[in-house]
């Protein structure tokens, strides 16, 4: 009896549409290549859009295309017809890439008959079981099997072959600001660093210091414990002293004088006066005064 988590947790013949894309690819090596369908023109093959996978390594592209010159594609590329006697991939976007850079007029494809639905389980699974896409993108694709086919965390789990509370953590890195995700994406800040920023009042501030000082994940979850206790539970004396009525009668002043509101913190002899401006407009007017000085 077969008891592969993965082929099990597949369901409803995921795994057979698919051939052997679930495997392992070291176990794959081991076995004979699945045959292809037909081979078709290269040109009459198109990217699949929703495809969750975004960034493709050019290195590796490079090195895939070398390979292809040599021995050619050992995995057929999965596809699906679509119009005007076209096909759309499923699973292989790297290889069809790769296949381009080598020069190749036609490919092996796998051809199924299946719906947008299965098209992106297909699409992430693969991607998923060969470790292909980033964490950003793999709670991208979960989130839009959930958004756009109603799938529970529980459904995703047994589809993907993965528990509940990993596609439930993977979910939890979409709720971080862009600059945080974008670091997620460029491998500059693993996902383990990611999640335990969600809670903290600065994300953004705290991933810089994380990637600037080269944190563990320790250390993250730490400075992030922090900074949420400091919030929810700051301490009278670290609250700042109320300014002093000169203090608050000058920002006052400067405030009437320039239609800007200004601020003033004295830190012992010296301090930081600071002007907000709403428009370029009023950038502008506060560098012609300053040049003016």
């Amino acid at each position: 009896m077969n008891d592969d988590p993965s082929k099990r947790r597949l369901g409803r013949g995921l795994a057979a549409l698919i051939g052997e894309m679930d495997q392992p690819i070291n176990a794959m090596a081991a076995r004979p290549a699945v045959s292809a369908d037909r081979r078709v023109p290269i040109e009459m093959v198109l990217r699949n859009p929703r495809n969750p996978r975004k960034h493709f390594a050019e290195a590796e592209l490079q090195d895939l295309a070398s390979s292809i010159r040599q021995h050619g594609i050992v995995q057929p590329v999965v596809v699906r017809p679509v119009v005007d006697g076209k096909f759309e991939i499923i699973a292989g976007e790297r290889r069809w890439r790769a296949a381009q850079l080598a020069g190749l007029v036609d490919i092996p494809v796998l051809v199924r008959e299946v719906d947008d639905r299965v098209a992106l389980e297909l699409a992430i699974v693969e991607n998923v079981q060969r470790a292909d896409l980033n964490p950003l993108e793999e709670a991208l694709g979960y989130d839009q099997l959930i958004a756009e086919h109603g799938y529970t965390q529980n459904d995703l789990g047994e589809i993907i072959g993965k528990s509940r509370s990993h596609v439930a953590n993977s979910l939890r890195l979409l709720k971080l600001p862009e600059p945080v995700r974008e670091m997620i994406s460029s491998g500059t800040l693993s996902a383990g660093h990611a999640r335990a920023l969600i809670p903290t009042s600065d994300p953004v501030a705290l991933a810089r210091t994380i990637v600037a000082k080269g944190m563990s994940v320790r250390d993250a979850e730490r400075i992030a414990q922090n900074d949420i206790r400091a919030r929810d539970n700051p301490q009278p004396g670290s609250l700042r002293p109320e300014k002093d009525a000169d203090t608050l009668a000058l920002e006052r002043s400067l405030t009437d004088s320039l239609g800007l509101e200004v601020k003033v913190a004295h830190k012992g002899e010296g301090g930081k006066l600071t002007i907000s401006y709403r428009s370029i407009e009023q950038l502008e007017e506060i560098c012609r005064l300053l040049e003016r000085r």
